[in-house]
């Protein structure tokens, strides 16, 4: 590190994952000149959430030019709305860029982590045995594929598979598809699907509210452009991330005037659906945005085709022919998808810190966790885009960067000899948990629907101030909050 004792080897580092946050994490460090560290990836190659979503029409519902580093934007988007394909090549192009491939352990994930002797223990799903100074969790929020707990699963008799897991050698056409789910994950394969299926029928058990924001494909002209003026690209990206603040983040804080525009905008769409049995089945009956909003222009268009269903009963089992209704009704399918998302912030790595305290047995319940990052009784540990991180009024890839940089000035000081550990105090991390509390008071995610932005005690574990708030937060470590050893 550049503030290095001569000859005082750099902090070794394990970063878990590598994605958009674990890429970034790398890409800092051998800015920095510290080469002692590995990335361990459980797939054959980078990209995270981009590559193992690969569904029909997956793409991101923040604009591209924003959807990027801040100090590498991209001049090749396709699409106002970046398609999953091409965000993938754009983390692969990074990848090879900052010559991270040598760092990182592919088809290798990580079974456990130990803090022994002030260091982390680490070993591999394949047995090998690894250290690190700090321990570094970049697997993101939502990882792990929720499947639904519905008697009979497993007992149908065609292809079933969750959306993340999706099956390219299922070939769809003109067969009967049903999807489970009306996520933002569904809203998007149903157009990608409805003009090949030969029936959609889509259950649904709770209603999405859905703003229509217009697509574009960008003109090879467009793209020219922005390789020749960086300057324009990295200024686009700056203004969407600002505009989106100033519109969307400030109306899920509770802003009236944004919630208002907001309001007016998806009630609208929904009066776009012409069939009015149809449009009742998927009016919300909470407020926008309590629930993650979706993002889509042709999802309307395409439930009113006919051959899609809206399914609204209950659904009372899987069975080998389809999905039984409570009603006692059979809808018989011939492919089974499972668009019901994923279990926030649960990592199959088992995580030990300070007398054998899991990281589990920390999360269980009402997770506890340090601005976000870190993890009172897990010293030396960070992870990225942790609870309570700014996940419904901020991009991702911005809220990764400002985390990294936190956790970059915390290297400097142990690779500066200054001190070797950092442990975030209990009392410290509670009393910031009480204050996101007291600051989601007002906030759409208070206002009564179930997500799964919702802890196990029904508490929002989300970020509710705003991102000039957070940046302040993570401007720099304050060492009166850790024990430091």
């Amino acid at each position: 590190m550049n503030n290095a004792a001569p000859n005082r080897q750099p902090p070794r580092v394990v970063i878990i994952g590598a994605g958009m946050s674990g890429l970034v994490m790398g890409i800092k460090l051998r800015e920095a000149g510290n080469d002692n560290f590995r990335i361990y990836e459980k797939a054959e190659r980078v990209g995270g959430t981009w590559r193992e979503n690969s569904y029909p029409n997956v793409a991101c519902d923040v604009p591209a030019q924003s959807y990027g580093y801040s100090f590498d934007p991209n001049p090749e988007w396709n699409f106002r709305f970046g398609r999953g394909e091409e965000i993938q090549r754009y983390f692969e192009r990074c990848e090879r860029k900052y010559g991270l491939t040598p760092f990182i352990r592919f088809n290798t994930g990580i079974a456990s982590a130990r803090w022994e002797d002030g260091r982390w223990q680490i070993r591999t799903c394949c047995g090998e045995q690894d250290w690190a100074d700090v321990l570094v969790s970049a697997v993101g929020a939502l990882h792990e594929p929720r499947y639904p707990q519905i008697p009979g699963v497993g007992s149908f008799k065609g292809p079933a598979f969750h959306t993340a897991r999706w099956d390219h050698t299922v070939d769809i056409r003109n067969q009967r598809v049903g999807i489970i789910g009306t996520g933002s994950t569904a809203a998007q394969i149903v157009p990608g699907i409805v003009d090949r299926a030969g029936e959609v029928k889509l259950f649904q058990r709770t209603a999405q509210w859905v703003l229509a924001v217009p697509d574009k494909k960008f003109s090879r002209a467009h793209k020219d452009r922005h390789r020749e003026l960086q300057w324009l690209a990295r200024f686009k990206h700056w203004f969407g991330l600002h505009l989106f603040h100033a519109l969307f983040g400030s109306a899920t804080r509770g802003n009236p005037l944004t919630l208002w525009l907001l309001n007016r905008s998806v009630k609208a769409n929904l009066q776009t659906i012409r069939d009015p049995e149809l449009r009742r089945k998927m009016t919300p009956d909470y407020p926008p945005a309590c629930k993650r909003l979706i993002i889509s222009e042709d999802f309307y268009p395409a439930i009113q085709k006919d051959n899609v269903e809206i399914v609204t009963d209950a659904i009372d089992s899987i069975v080998p022919e389809g999905v039984k209704l409570a009603s006692g009704r059979v809808v018989e399918l011939d492919v089974l998808v499972y668009s019901t998302g994923f279990i926030p912030y649960h990592t199959s790595v088992e995580v030990v810190g300070e007398n054998g305290l899991t990281l589990a047995e920390r999360m269980q319940g009402s997770p506890i966790s340090y601005r976000t990052i870190g993890v009172p009784g897990f010293p030396n540990y960070f992870s990225l885009f942790g609870p309570y991180s700014p996940i419904g009024n901020n991009s991702i890839v911005q809220n990764s960067e400002i985390q990294v940089r936190y956790i970059m000035q915390c290297l400097e000081m142990i690779a500066s000899g200054k001190l070797k550990s950092l442990n975030p105090k209990l009392e410290v991390a509670l009393r910031l948990k009480d204050e996101i509390r007291q600051g989601l008071k007002g906030t759409v995610w208070t206002s009564g629907c179930q997500s799964w932005y919702l802890d196990g005690n029904g508490d929002p574990i989300v970020y509710p101030f705003g991102i000039a708030h957070f940046t302040r937060e993570l401007r720099r470590p304050k060492l009166e909050e850790f024990e430091v050893g």
